[in-house]
């Protein structure tokens, strides 16, 4: 493999060399309860290339790592850097407890479409980019084949609709699997659609909130109608036990990352094709970024934009999608990889394939109050509580009020 260029470092950071030379300690929050290979590599090679600096590594599982992180900001102990979710730095930011990331213009081209727009605020990005996903359609083709079908990529809503119904009306399996629990893939799920479908939620450019508009109203419209074809009581589901139900041969399709693949028995017949267009778009999918926030207030700001930028860049980030099996975060095919591991891959294609149509994880301050505007209103279109006018209405309502 050719080697990548990192991202440029600056002036300012080049000029670190007499801080290394002091002993300081970075402290570094990984969420996700383990530090993977890739990342601990360069870890190493950062402290060999800073005498006198240590890096405090401290792995803390999802569910308690963000507010982990958050609490010790609050209290004025920042870690120095902290791996999270993108979703929170809308939070950090407001509040003063993160800078914005160091990200020079080359850096920025070398992203994938849309990747920036996860960790960017009014034209100002907050973290570093570190792992990326996207989604797909899995489709169960014995299914499909037991309900008298062809099973081919269904390209638009109406061609995945009368699939699901196939496989509803003609085999004891429902026909596509429906997040709508109190969940945060709940909203997740129904931004695939959206996404699909030419919709926008909050303008990264101008944080304006975009969400009651044609688009939204026709999304919303076609999850009320894939009810009637879905699972029993879609409220009680979110997406990781869908893949559950898809395993056991219960749901026809659904919608999730490339890691179903692997998640998925060996003895189902799959196919996986890109989430199909609604009538005001072309296939998109939600782009969801993990990413690098360095904290604000520790004394080494620079030392710890240094660290991010090393891990977030050229051959480490490489070596971390290509391992991990994530969705390529940069261009790699333009930056010397002579053969990535996604391209001539029809399987990686389809999760690359929706990137420039695709939209953002939005962020706002108060994360939950965002999942809450999409819960109410999937869950008031699944139980028939209201009109598709009126809950697109309230949710652009609250969304005014979470923003």
């Amino acid at each position: 493999m050719k080697h990548l260029k990192p991202i440029a470092l600056g002036a300012a950071l080049l000029a670190s060399t007499a801080m290394s030379a002091q002993a300081e300690e970075l402290h570094f929050i990984m969420c996700g309860g383990e530090v993977r290979e890739a990342d601990q590599k360069v870890i190493d090679t950062f402290i060999a290339e800073n005498p006198g600096v240590t890096v405090n590594m401290e792995a803390v599982p999802w569910g308690t790592c963000q507010d982990k992180s958050l609490t010790l900001a609050a209290a004025g102990d920042p870690p120095s850097v902290s791996y999270m979710g993108s979703r929170t730095l809308r939070q950090l930011a407001n509040n003063g407890l993160i800078v914005p990331a160091n990200i020079s213009d080359e850096a920025k081209g070398q992203y994938q479409d849309g990747v920036l727009n996860t960790v960017t605020i009014k034209g100002v990005q907050w973290g570093y980019p570190h792992a990326f996903s996207t989604k797909g359609l899995y489709i169960n083709c014995d299914l499909v084949a037991a309900a008298g079908k062809e099973c081919v990529a269904p390209k638009t809503w109406d061609e995945m609709y009368d699939l699901a119904k196939a496989i509803n009306d003609n085999t004891d399996a429902a026909g596509v699997g429906l997040a709508g629990k109190d969940f945060d893939n709940t909203m997740h799920q129904f931004l695939n659609y959206l996404y699909s479908n030419g919709g926008v939620v909050i303008d990264p450019a101008t944080g304006e909130n975009k969400l009651d508009s044609q688009q939204t109203r026709e999304t919303l419209a076609f999850y009320g109608k894939l009810v009637d074809v879905a699972q029993e009581g879609p409220t009680a589901w979110e997406r990781d036990q869908l893949k559950d139900l898809f395993n056991d041969g219960k749901i026809g399709m659904y919608i999730s990352g490339p890691w179903g693949r692997g998640q998925h028995k060996e003895t189902i017949n799959q196919l996986v094709v890109p989430v199909p267009a609604g009538p005001s778009g072309q296939s998109g999918t939600i782009l969801i970024t993990d990413s690098l926030a360095v904290f604000k207030g520790t004394g080494h700001e620079e030392l710890a934009h240094k660290l991010a930028q090393a891990l977030a860049s050229g051959d480490a980030q490489y070596d971390l999608d290509s391992s991990w099996g994530l969705t390529p975060i940069m261009k790699y095919e333009e930056l010397g990889v002579a053969a990535p591991y996604y391209k001539g891959d029809a399987f990686w294609e389809v999760f690359t394939g929706g990137i420039s149509t695709g939209g953002p994880e939005p962020l706002v301050e108060d994360f939950k109050s965002l999942q809450s505007v999409f819960t109410n209103m999937v869950q008031g279109i699944i139980l028939k509580e209201d009109t598709v006018d009126n809950l697109v209405t309230i949710a652009g309502e609250e969304l005014d009020e979470a923003l």
